[in-house]
């Protein structure tokens, strides 16, 4: 590959994150995802530990569903 096609390639992926981070701080602010409940938050003085569980199994059954669909109707 050239540098012209690598440099082009890079470009892309990063307006991918930026859209995609942008997304989610869209979904984050208008949607309950991260504090639902069953999600872990664990503070102390100086340490706060978040671990959303119950939102990453929502994502997580959403992509499935999704994919599904999309191989099925694919064929």
């Amino acid at each position: 590959m050239r540098v012209i096609q690598i440099s082009r390639i890079l470009i892309v992926l990063g307006l991918i994150l930026i859209i995609v981070g942008f997304s989610i701080y869209l979904i984050g602010r208008f949607t309950p995802l991260g504090r639902l409940p069953g999600d872990i938050v664990i503070k102390r003085e100086r340490f706060v530990f978040y671990f959303p569980l119950t939102t990453c199994l929502l994502i997580s059954a959403a992509l499935t569903l999704i994919f599904l669909l999309i191989s099925k109707f694919w064929k």
